[in-house]
């Protein structure tokens, strides 16, 4: 039988860039006859309908595709008997030949048949099984290059068998015969500098550059795509060479009109640098062998000795920097990134425009650049979880008064404009904005709450917090109360979906602006993990301090807003004193207290990874006397037990006390319930003061009552109203305080 010309064919590229390649080959196919051609996105690829010579288009121009299928055949495959029938059943002499080499690949998911490999030894068997019994000779395998390759996928029982006609993923140019370190992938580079906005149109007016380009990677795709050099000119091996179905005149007229297409006049400003001379000859010999070596300048440069002369048009700047342990100074990546941000901030400045994108398996550190953060997509770098992240400069300076948010006037969200719950919250939302934020730009504060489950139907709080590297921009954190179970959940569920839908109509969000989280109750260990893994940290403003959130990892940000002005009140009495911040958290505290010009301030806290997090916010204030500076990581009670044990001999001005409600996490050597144990906590923490020093104790547990032992013993000032902001004052109970001294 004779194939049908219009062929189905599926095309993957790398996960989460399927637009771009849609885009991509939506244009590489339009010189196709119209009327012989569908494109459709599709979950996991680009669906792709026509005759053979899109497939082989898209094998010789594409940058960003992995691999082209063409469908010989969908059916049910809920048996190994049923996939092999139906394997057996096609007419496999009109593919190969039985003399022709033979791979099979294969990939499953929510089936039946839950084994790749033992799925694709059956249609291997079939395929074999067919030549045997009808010309008593079979195909060879060969798993490298063989003359045909077929691949199965079945999900949730439904097969679709197809041959590859890529052979070899796209990705493999042939340019790239050695490489430097751990590369990125052609297609995966490929595919970033599309995300950052590369093309031909954009070497115009800007330059490409790569400060740490190892073996080239990122450079030579893009001189590729300014010249028009199609990916796969060059390739030896494809899928389909020796499938007897093959167009070799079509095949071969492709390749003519896509060699004369190459632009031989290409001009563009192309700079890759690295600190290894190694890298730097590998990068030259890779893009000889690509025909772009006269497109790139390569020098053996480090980092730090980068100049803003380096390019003359404004910087596309783009980066691969070396991976490791989140927030492990000692493994050279925090100075690392913070050296980055410094170099590349000083290019942008220099020309007054451009970008920087990274590929970072380290998302903790990104705030060290110290650049806006303009765009952030997920990507994997083969099994090594990383973010994709974009940034610039936010050129306009940090003004004195915060502006609040436009709002869109009288808009609803797209749910129902007649909800009655929407329009309640709707206005609810309205009326607290416009009180609270002109209170913050008259007080300077660009984090701050505002609405806190004001209306009963809606159990959530939102907090905004101001970007501190661009005023113009704001997060938004949606966090919802746990409901009762006497509430359904279902309508508990719709509920939120719909306020944050009004949430972000109302404030014109993006995406990547509001957060949403659920508040739960947090009981020992649990207080310490983590609700999600995206690790990246964002840089917000307290009035002279900068200070690292997190929007999505943890029950908290690592901002304690509701302690607002308990900060301040520390950071106005603390000059030349000796300060002692327990149950630091990330040492907000710490923080101001330390540039409100205090002698000595010690941090503690037993858990590493908001030790951690204390140390990237000193950092960020430029806050580095290790012996002005101390962060201890222990078990305050046992610390407040012991206190010679851990180096707290001598004496301080004023202790910082604000435990956890409850704990039993395993780094302690028992439970701390804070009504049971306040008063040993207060007692032991009134010893390391001296004589006429203050103790600043608060609390969060609802119910909580100071014990009359401590009220007897100590002089004690409740300075609760004093400690709650303007934003807060609907529930002023958020938390207690009070000073404490000796009598």
């Amino acid at each position: 039988m004779i194939m049908p010309v219009n062929h189905k064919f599926f095309i993957t590229g790398h996960k989460g860039f399927e637009t771009p390649l849609f885009h991509e080959i939506r244009d590489i196919i339009s010189p196709v006859d119209e009327d012989s051609r569908q494109i459709k996105k599709v979950y996991g690829g680009i669906e792709l309908q026509g005759g053979l010579e899109l497939a082989y288009r898209v094998c010789i121009y594409s940058h960003l595709a992995n691999r082209v299928y063409l469908q010989l055949k969908t059916f049910k495959a809920d048996n190994e008997e049923a996939l092999y029938q139906q394997v057996y059943a096609i007419d496999w002499s009109q593919h190969l030949g039985s003399r022709h080499s033979l791979a099979v690949s294969a990939t499953l998911s929510g089936s039946n048949l839950d084994h790749s490999h033992y799925a694709s030894l059956k249609v291997k068997d079939a395929i074999v099984d067919y030549f045997r019994n009808t010309v008593n000779s079979r195909p060879v395998i060969d798993k490298e290059q063989p003359d045909l390759r077929v691949h199965l996928n079945i999900h949730k029982n439904n097969a679709t068998l197809s041959l590859d006609m890529s052979g070899l993923s796209l990705h493999r140019r042939g340019y790239r015969l050695q490489h430097s370190g751990a590369p990125l992938k052609e297609n995966l580079a490929a595919a970033l500098l599309v995300q950052a906005g590369w093309n031909k149109q954009k070497a115009k007016d800007f330059s490409l550059l790569d400060p740490m380009c190892g073996s080239g990677t990122f450079a030579i795709e893009a001189a590729m795509m300014v010249a028009n050099i199609p990916p796969g000119l060059d390739r030896e091996y494809f899928g389909f060479l020796r499938w007897l179905q093959h167009d070799k005149a079509l095949w071969e007229e492709c390749l003519r009109t896509a060699e004369a297409g190459i632009d031989e006049q290409a001009v563009c400003e192309i700079f890759a640098s690295d600190s290894s001379e190694h890298a730097i000859e590998i990068a030259r010999d890779n893009a000889m062998r690509a025909g772009v070596e006269e497109l790139i300048q390569f020098k053996v440069m480090p980092l730090e000795d980068l100049t803003t002369d380096v390019v003359s048009k404004p910087p596309l700047i783009i980066i691969n920097p070396p991976y490791g342990e989140r927030l492990q100074a000692e493994q050279g990546l925090a100075p690392l990134y913070s050296q980055m941000g410094k170099v590349l901030k000083d290019i942008l400045l220099a020309h007054a425009a451009g970008s920087v994108h990274i590929i970072s398996a380290n998302p903790d550190l990104l705030h060290r650049l110290r650049l806006n953060r303009t765009a952030k997509k997920a990507v994997n770098n083969g099994p090594i979880q990383c973010v994709f992240a974009s940034f610039d400069i936010a050129y306009s300076s940090v003004p004195d008064q915060v502006d609040a948010p436009a709002l869109v006037p009288k808009s609803m969200p797209a749910a129902d404009e007649n909800d009655p719950e929407a329009i309640a919250l709707h206005n609810r939302l309205v009326k607290n904005n416009k009180h609270l934020s002109r209170w913050a730009k008259r007080n300077d504060v660009s984090c701050y709450r505002i609405y806190d489950a004001d209306l009963p139907e809606f159990a959530f709080a939102l907090d905004r917090y101001g970007n501190a590297l661009d005023p113009d921009q704001a997060w938004y954190l949606l966090s919802e109360y746990q409901a009762p179970k006497t509430v359904d959940a279902e309508k508990a569920e719709q509920r939120i979906i719909l306020a944050q839908q009004v949430v972000k109509k109302l404030f014109q969000l993006k995406d990547n602006q509001l957060f949403s989280k659920l508040r739960q109750r947090q009981r020992g260990k649990l207080q310490y993990e983590k609700l999600d893994k995206q690790g990246e940290m964002f840089q917000v403003r307290e009035g002279s301090a900068q200070l690292l959130v997190n929007m999505t990892d943890y029950l908290d940000t690592g901002l304690f807003l509701d302690h607002r002005l308990t900060r301040q009140l520390i950071a106005a009495q603390v000059r030349d004193k000796r300060v002692l911040n327990l149950f630091c958290y990330t040492a907000s505290v710490s923080v101001q207290a330390a540039l409100g010009g205090a002698a000595l301030v010690t941090s503690v806290d037993m858990s590493a990874t908001y030790i951690n997090w204390a140390k990237e916010n000193f950092e960020l204030n430029d806050l580095r006397n290790e012996k002005k500076y101390q962060f201890i990581q222990a078990d305050c009670v046992e610390l407040l037990r012991s206190p010679e044990a851990h180096d707290l001999a001598d004496k301080y001005d004023l202790i910082f006390l604000d435990p956890p409600s409850f704990s039993n996490s395993k780094k302690m050597h028992e439970t701390l319930d804070i009504q049971r144990d306040h008063e040993e906590l207060i007692i032991n923490s009134m010893k390391l003061l001296y004589k006429k020093a203050k103790l600043i104790f608060s609390t969060n547990k609802k119910g909580f009552r100071l014990s009359d032992a401590i009220q007897r013993d100590f002089t004690v000032t409740d300075i609760t109203y004093q400690t709650v902001s303007e934003d807060f004052k609907r529930r002023p109970k958020m938390h207690q305080c009070w000073e404490i001294t000796a009598k």
